[in-house]
């Protein structure tokens, strides 16, 4: 592989870290830089001769006309956010349930993101909308202008099909918008300085009133400059309407509020770590990340639900009885609540598989029973209509495609309505469930995904993240299938700690500290998939993006011994710095804070970064990111790139898209070429290995 010249600008870098000039985001030497790097990388993998197969083949599933439309309903109508070929930033649309359940429905365009583009000059990415109760015509729409997570607010009226003329618009940042009253907005604003908490999020929640200018709209509520967040939204039960404040002191913990007729904010008398929360018949449902016990004596666990008389709270002050709504159990954990008008669903995984439960409240008690879904998958609530009573669920697993299974009437009476078609031949695979012993002892699930008559090893992926309580489930990938298992290849997916396949205490065994737990569970499960004769550890891959490169980054550095190539996406890798490129600051509770030097010792043990050994033997690298992500800054995946170079391992690519955000949003096409050019890389650094 050809190492690119790297330039070092005039200006006197850090002596302790020679590519500080890199995290500077949009600089001319940084881009410079950039340019050359992509250069180098494109020449290499898109000049591959599978290359524009597997390009041509991504853009087609990941643009194909038969993909699923999974959908919302609201009052009558499924809303649906679309791309194809033809429509490349998209369709906001909706249909009737009706016709949402038929063959080809008959949709309704409301926002054609390609026309406003082309009529504004900017490539919008669609971030969302907050519609009007009751009618939910009025709507408030967020857009970013390059992908990234700040986005521009516009009020945009659905009946009319245009933005409101004189209405309410925002610039873009992170500011998070939601309606009052119609003409009354809540606003979580982080514009100025003044506004944003240390980690650039909202720190502030003001109330917006039509016709007045947004810097004079009232603040009604603050959190403080070190917190996380705040948040703020409008929750209806029956004929109650609530205005929940939320000072998110860390990912982990929040202090919750309800603003009262009087004006006063009161705080709920709730642990910090609350979770799982929900508003249904007069009962506030919640879930706890650490044992809690009640002011009445109840005790209450992680991985149980619990409820409490919120307006008795409301109106008396105190708490009263508090009721366990379900009883925590071994390797079972809540996934997610969700309501219907009527009911409640809690969506729970059962040693990494999915189900169901709907409750509902009858004469002060709750009564439960499973949903009548597939077993042995990955399910999942789509949606649950808030005001009415329909509800559907996904299903899939690693060879099944994806399904959305619809009902009415809350539950009772269930209908496939969506399918998506098979994307590649599964008759040949098999997908099973292993467990891998970690240093520790604590034994560490993973699946396996490849061919039933395989023989000997073959070229395998290995995907992990293993953080903030993100659990990796079973789902189907065509792309995946067509460009990896087609080919006899394997695909392992660890689901080690720091997840959150297990509950809270899964992830917290990960946490700060305990973070080296989770990568020693990655090792241990590559490690054993060379013990069962899966893969040798010169054909097997690692893939991780975000936290997730983190953990390949560290795996490199660590046990650059045990893999064939490493792909490391929009990563975390200088763990010394992190919290000096926003929002870094934000993730503290999860890695701890480097200014203090007790973290910084476990973080400087294990940080990839700082961790690049000119004399160890790396197998190929490719880093990822892009300009525009505003969550991750790129300068983490930028930097690690320069020193492995620099280092000598000439094996190491690097390729930095321009847009798309963290999450690579907007236009399939370069989503679809940057895939295709990791399964090049793989295809190249693996087939020699087996």
């Amino acid at each position: 592989m050809t190492k690119p010249i790297t330039k070092t600008p005039n200006s006197t870098p850090s002596a302790e870290d020679t590519f500080l000039w890199l995290e500077d985001r949009t600089a001319k030497q940084s881009l410079d830089w950039v340019h050359g790097q992509n250069e180098v990388t494109t020449g290499e993998l898109q000049g591959d001769p599978s290359y524009q197969a597997s390009f041509q083949t991504a853009l087609d599933l990941m643009t194909a006309e038969d993909n699923i439309a999974v959908g919302a309903a609201i009052a009558g109508h499924v809303y649906n956010f679309w791309q194809d070929k033809t429509n490349v930033l998209g369709l906001w649309r909706r249909t009737t349930v009706a016709s949402y359940k038929t063959e080809k429905p008959d949709w309704e365009t409301i926002i054609d993101f390609d026309q406003l583009a082309a009529k504004d000059g900017i490539k919008w990415v669609f971030s969302g909308a907050s519609r009007l109760y009751p009618d939910f015509n009025l709507c408030l729409v967020s857009m970013s202008p390059d992908g990234g997570d700040a986005s521009e607010m516009r009020e945009f009226d659905i009946e009319t099909k245009s933005f409101v003329k004189d209405g309410f618009h925002a610039r873009a940042s992170k500011s998070g918008f939601s309606w009052l009253d119609k003409d009354t907005v809540i606003v979580s604003a982080a514009f100025e300085e003044a506004d944003k908490t240390q980690s650039g999020y909202p720190r502030v929640v003001k109330l917006w009133k039509r016709g007045t200018k947004l810097e004079d709209a009232t603040p009604i509520f603050e959190a403080q400059k070190e917190d996380l967040a705040v948040g703020a939204a409008v929750e209806f039960d029956g004929d109650r309407r609530y205005l929940i404040l939320a000072r998110t002191l860390d990912f982990f913990a929040s202090h919750i509020f309800l603003r009262l007729p009087s004006g006063e904010n009161r705080r709920l008398p709730l642990p910090d770590d609350m979770t799982d929360t929900a508003i249904f018949r007069d009962q506030l449902v919640f879930g706890v990340r650490s044992l809690w016990t009640a002011p009445d004596g109840t005790s209450c666990k992680p991985d149980g639900l619990y409820s409490l008389d919120l307006a008795h709270w409301i109106e008396t002050g105190t708490l009263g009885l508090v009721e366990t709504l379900l009883e925590p159990a071994y390797r079972v954990s809540i996934a997610g609540i969700a309501r219907t008008q009527d009911r409640l669903f809690i969506n729970l995984m059962d040693n990494v598989r999915g189900n169901v439960v709907v409750c509902e409240r009858e004469e002060g008690g709750w009564s439960l029973k499973p949903v009548g879904l597939p077993e042995n998958g990955n399910v999942g609530i789509s949606h649950a209509e808030h005001f009415g009573s329909s509800v559907s669920f996904s299903f899939t697993d690693f060879l099944t495609p994806s399904s959305i299974i619809w009902s009415d009437d809350n539950g009772e009476t269930l209908a496939t309505v969506k399918s998506q078609p098979a994307r590649f031949d599964a008759s040949p695979l098999i997908s099973e469930q292993f467990e891998a012993r970690s240093k520790d002892g604590t034994m560490i699930p993973y699946f396996v995904v490849r061919r039933r008559d395989q023989k000997g090893p073959v070229p395998t992926l290995l995907y992990g993240y293993g953080g903030f309580e993100v659990p990796l489930l079973p789902g189907y990938a065509g792309v995946r299938g067509r460009l990896w298992l087609e080919k006899g290849n394997a695909y392992v997916q660890a689901c080690i700690r720091g997840g959150g396949e297990f509950g809270p205490a899964w992830h917290q065994a990960a946490l700060k500290g305990n973070r080296q737990n989770a990568f020693d569970d990655f090792a241990a499960v590559a490690q054993d998939v060379v013990k069962r004769g899966i893969a040798t550890a010169a054909s097997l891959g690692i893939q991780g993006g975000s936290n997730g490169g983190l953990l390949t980054g560290v795996s490199l550095t660590q046990h650059p011994e045990l893999f064939g190539a490493v792909i490391i996406e929009v990563p975390l890798l200088d763990m010394l710095r992190y919290t000096e490129l926003p929002p870094g600051a934000s993730w503290m509770a999860e890695y701890g804070d480097p200014s203090k030097p007790e973290d910084a010792k476990w973080l400087s043990a294990y940080s990839p970064y700082q961790h690049v050994n000119a004399g160890a033997a790396y197998p190929p690298v490719l880093l990822t990111t892009s300009t525009a992500d505003d969550r991750v800054h790129p300068g983490h995946a930028r930097k690690m790139a320069a020193r492995l170079q620099e280092a000598g391992h000439a094996r190491t690519l690097f390729f930095e898209e321009t847009e798309g955000g963290h999450g690579g949003r907007g236009d399939r096409r370069p989503q679809a070429a940057q895939t295709a050019m990791k399964y090049v890389f793989l295809q190249r650094a693996l087939n020699g290995g087996s």
